[in-house]
């Protein structure tokens, strides 16, 4: 696990202090040390860090917390202590699992064709708990999918990588391509018709040790969509500049399947993920074409950038057959939530409010936030059409992210617990524990409301 030490060996002591503890802290360390923090204006203020020197020269180091919870204020550490230096985190007034996430997950780049100048520091496994190390690896497993190039993860590659993570758990997924992607995704295979790169479809099935027949079944759909050029509405050049991660939603859901598999849970879980390219060629779907769906409702294009809603729906028609406790759908689908609430707030739509309870409380317990937005039926009729059962788009310019979950909402009968999380996947820019580029926003609030399915 990066930034992880093989072993514990020569690992110095790291704590963490807020300023409320801070004599007390102060007063328990050798005269000089303390001196020397208090030389340097040390007020255990969030992300100030001291280091503790002797007679051997490094000795410990000590962090402020300030005021702040989670695992963010612990993200900075890989990169800010020495280079190759060792850490054990000595227990204090933070959550253990939460500081060694922040530490881990501050620790990721992706250097598969670069390699970063300067190594981290690593987190001694001593006193790390499995449960932080799976939580970190899951949302690296998700930040290195959605950093891959395009040329170098297309369809075929996401199915692999999805098939290969399921095999590391025993199970073995299903890759549906070909005529059968026709004939039981007819929306999702004029997606990804446009591409020379044939679209594919992997699905498979879990169930924890303790799992029975009568235990929850979590059904999860996600947007795999490798590249999109926004087809023959095709996007501006700066629009196309990140879709390598319009396959976010994709990455997220494997990464939260890895992390549910590898803490064993006592539930049942599906996952499909819809693996396609959105292109522009001969055989690319036009606007104004009308599809079939899985559900055997028809729809006109009006907008073949709008191509994420058309991978879903059949998806979601064919989970919701199966009449799974919860469906959770994942996908960078709309700019409109971003306009709403920004890169760091995913959306999330949902008809039930149990669901959106549990889902909400899990962003909180993970420092993982979501904003639920609602599924507002006034706007219904916007997705009406003179030729089909519905058009993929509105032609008003409002709402887009409402009128995509109400267009997802008709394939998924209303006595199914479903959930909608439009996401970015993105960081824009290097921040404590959140380096920029690829994210894996909601994974940790999903599993958490997953993990609690039955507290209540």
């Amino acid at each position: 696990m990066l930034g992880l030490a093989a072993n514990e060996a020569s690992a110095l002591p790291l704590y963490a202090v807020r300023p409320v503890g801070l004599a007390a802290f102060l007063s328990s360390l050798p005269a000089l040390q303390a001196a020397a923090l208090r030389a340097h204006d040390f007020e255990g203020k969030a992300r100030q860090l001291g280091l503790l020197t002797g007679e051997a020269g490094l000795v410990g180091a000590v962090l402020g917390l300030g005021d702040e919870q989670g695992p963010y204020v612990f993200g900075d550490l890989a990169s800010a202590l020495p280079v190759g230096s060792v850490w054990q985190l000595v227990p204090g007034d933070f959550d253990a699992e939460q500081a060694a996430l922040g530490f881990l997950l501050g620790a990721y780049a992706y250097e598969h064709f670069k390699p970063r100048k300067r190594g981290p520091a690593l987190l001694s496994p001593l006193g790390v708990s499995p449960r932080s190390i799976a939580m970190a690896e899951a949302v690296c497993f998700a930040r290195d999918l959605i950093n891959t190039p395009p040329n170098l993860l297309g369809p075929e590659e996401l199915a692999a990588a999805a098939a290969q993570m399921a095999a590391a758990f025993g199970v073995k997924a299903e890759i549906i391509a070909g005529p059968l992607l026709q004939n039981r995704y007819p929306a999702l295979a004029a997606v990804a018709a446009g591409s020379e790169r044939p679209g594919q479809v992997a699905r498979f099935e879990w169930a924890g040790s303790k799992a029975t027949a009568a235990s929850p079944l979590i059904s999860l759909c996600g947007k795999g969509v490798c590249f999109d050029t926004g087809g023959y509405d095709v996007k501006p050049s700066a629009a196309m500049l990140r879709m390598k991660k319009d396959m976010g939603g994709a990455a997220v859901l494997l990464g939260l399947a890895k992390l549910v598999m590898a803490c064993d849970l006592p539930i049942r879980l599906q996952v499909r993920i819809g693996c396609v390219e959105n292109s522009i060629s001969g055989r690319a779907m036009r606007p104004s074409d009308v599809l079939q769906t899985h559900a055997g409702k028809t729809v006109e294009v009006g907008n073949t950038d709008a191509e994420g809603r058309l991978v879903l729906c059949d998806l979601l028609a064919e989970a919701a057959a199966e009449m799974p406790d919860w469906l959770i759908d994942a996908a960078t689908l709309t700019g409109a939530a971003r306009v709403a609430l920004g890169p760091d707030l995913p959306a999330m739509f949902c008809n039930n409010d149990k669901l959106a309870k549990a889902l909400l409380a899990g962003g909180e317990i993970m420092h993982d936030p979501l904003w639920r937005l609602p599924l507002w039926p006034g706007y219904e009729s916007w997705l009406d059409s003179n030729v089909a059962d519905m058009n993929n788009v509105s032609a008003k310019p409002f709402a887009g992210a409402i009128v995509a979950a109400l267009f997802l909402q008709r394939f998924v009968p209303k006595e199914i617990a479903w959930a909608h999380i439009d996401v970015y996947c993105w960081n824009d820019q290097m921040r404590p524990g959140k380096p920029e580029g690829g994210e894996a926003q909601s994974l940790r609030a999903l599993f958490s409301a997953i993990e609690n399915f039955n507290s209540d």
